[in-house]
């Protein structure tokens, strides 16, 4: 991270973003480096990070999903051969992921996403883009009580909520989000109320609040539910965090790979804004679509990435609290984060403590993929059994899996034989040897190898790494090149040299991409050691 860039991409800020110029279908390089005063160097490596504005894939004409869960549903390889009816094969990229695992068969174009759709439906997408096509169906239900699923609010519900917020001390408002003991909904479950409070006392006239709606765990989509079925949640999150800490911005980051997600965030901060006149707030929001980068999923590679920059992960501290966007403080947090603290403030921190275990209070959106007899989004508290999430609200497996993978490519394999020893609360997962992430569910098939399943894992890793610490630049791709030599070539894994590069991952890493990646690793080599001993000796 440079210093010196996020002063010069301040200059202009987010009125006429750097970011955004960047991804603009006519860019001209050189004149964004003169107008920003930044180097085409700095441009030239923005710009070949992301995958919707790297030179290879300017000619491509249609995207295909390629995350876990489609990957195990088996679904890719026949729409593949169905597009190329229409497309040569260099025009066909692939996209990580569209947040349609509970149909599977997803793919993007004209800025649409398609799924679950017949040879025929195909056809008259290509041919005639009937927007009714892109409609996906899933179930939602819940276990316990429904704090994020209840009732869709409304821009008038949400203003008189923050009416009532903004006509008492912040402190109280703070306090009541501490009192909840919310934790972070992205993945490292941490404390929310400390990072709004250090970012409030930090001295600063500018501070922002962003929204990570950068969701790219494959098999989640949880987040896109939110931002989809209950936007105004969402937005009142921010407006609360951005009250409390003194922020004029709310900056939400959300991936292209949800087109959906934006308009229909875009339509309610619309419908939002004159309503927001008549309350003494010097606030406003602020979409920005992303490119195409799982790692802008890490909160300060997305600070790099909204300024402009190569989005690699920055050193801590300095934490975004204290020097963030545009080197202000700032408090990033997670769709279902901020989605939670309307329930917190509108019936107190006590109220939402009082669900869950000791340590995970509240609720947790899960994603089940469609090898459950019912896929979708389930709102289940804190410590509810594994077993019950799968059997009464998913209505068990369509057919027999192996395993399932939670949490994201990140997270933990699961075999079914620990499935009753779990509950959905970051304590049990991490006790158990997982993770609970995100907390979507991927199913491993029986008929899908290990071995497989592990290349696809390491290859995404290569793939999404930013390349900022070593470990994990050259750790994830030579992980990828020993499954790949064991599959293609017959080549033995050597466990003791695994071993070791999981242990260099693990502690050398910068951040929980490189940090991340052994756990499932590790998880498979644990429970599924009999059908991968032919690979690693």
């Amino acid at each position: 991270m440079s210093k010196n860039l996020s002063e010069l991409s301040a200059r202009q800020g987010l009125k006429n973003n750097l970011f955004e110029n960047l991804a603009k279908t006519d860019v001209n390089k050189k004149n964004i480096a003169k107008e920003f005063l930044i180097g085409s160097a700095s441009v030239t490596g923005t710009m070949s990070f992301y995958d919707f504005l790297k030179d290879e894939n300017k000619n491509k004409k249609v995207y295909v999903c390629n995350g876990s869960a489609c990957l195990c549903a088996g679904t890719q390889g026949k729409l593949t051969t169905q597009l190329t009816k229409y497309y040569d094969e260099d025009e066909i990229g692939h996209m990580t992921c569209l947040g349609r695992c509970h149909e599977n068969s997803a793919f993007h174009i004209n800025g649409n996403n398609y799924s679950a759709l017949s040879n025929k439906q195909i056809d008259d997408v290509i041919n005639n883009n009937p927007l009714n096509l892109g409609n996906d169906h899933y179930q939602s239900d819940s276990i316990g009580i429904k704090v994020l699923t209840n009732t869709t609010l409304t821009a008038q519900l949400i203003i008189q909520a923050f009416q009532k917020i903004t006509s008492q001390d912040k402190l109280q408002t703070l306090n009541e989000i501490k009192n909840s003991l919310l934790r972070g909904r992205g993945g490292a479950g941490f404390p929310i109320g400390f990072k709004l409070e250090s970012a409030m006392n930090t001295e600063s006239e500018q501070k922002y609040i962003i929204c990570n709606a950068d969701e790219g765990d494959p098999g989640a989509y949880s987040d896109r539910y939110l931002l989809e079925q209950q936007p105004y949640s969402v937005l009142f999150g921010i407006m609360v965090s951005a009250y409390i800490v003194g922020a004029q911005y709310g900056v939400l980051y959300i991936r292209a790979e949800y087109p959906e997600s934006i308009t229909i965030i875009d339509e309610s901060i619309k419908s939002l804004n004159p309503l927001m006149e008549n309350i003494d707030f010097d606030f406003q929001f602020k979409i920005i679509s992303a490119q195409g980068a799982y790692i802008c999923g890490e909160e300060t590679a997305l600070i790099n990435s909204i300024e402009g920059q190569r989005p690699e992960v920055r050193t801590r501290p300095p934490f975004p609290t204290q020097q963030g966007l545009f080197n202000k403080p700032t408090v990033v947090n997670n769709v279902e984060t901020l989605a939670s603290i309307y329930p917190i403030v509108t019936k107190g921190g006590n109220f939402y403590a009082a669900m869950g275990t000791d340590k995970s209070k509240g609720t947790k959106l899960v994603s089940l993929d469609s090898f459950f007899n019912k896929p979708g989004i389930y709102e289940v508290t804190m410590g509810t059994p594994l077993i019950n999430v799968f059997e009464k609200l998913g209505g068990g497996f369509k057919s027999a899996i192996k395993a399932v993978h939670i949490g994201g490519p990140l997270g933990g394999i699961v075999p079914v034989e620990k499935f009753k020893e779990l509950s959905i609360d970051f304590e049990s997962f991490a006790q158990q040897g997982f993770l609970l992430g995100h907390a979507s569910v991927v199913c491993i098939p029986e008929s899908f190898r290990m071995i497989d399943y592990l290349q696809h894992l390491f290859t995404f890793a290569a793939y999404e790494s930013c390349g900022k610490c070593f470990p994990c630049r050259l750790g994830t791709k030579r992980g990828e090149e020993l499954f790949t030599n064991t599959i293609k070539l017959g080549k033995k894994i050597d466990r003791e040299l695994l071993d070791d590069l999981l242990d260099t991952l693990e502690q050398g890493s910068l951040c929980a991409h490189g940090g991340g990646i052994p756990l499932p690793i590790k998880n498979a080599l644990e429970y599924f050691a009999d059908e991968l001993k032919e690979f690693i000796v």
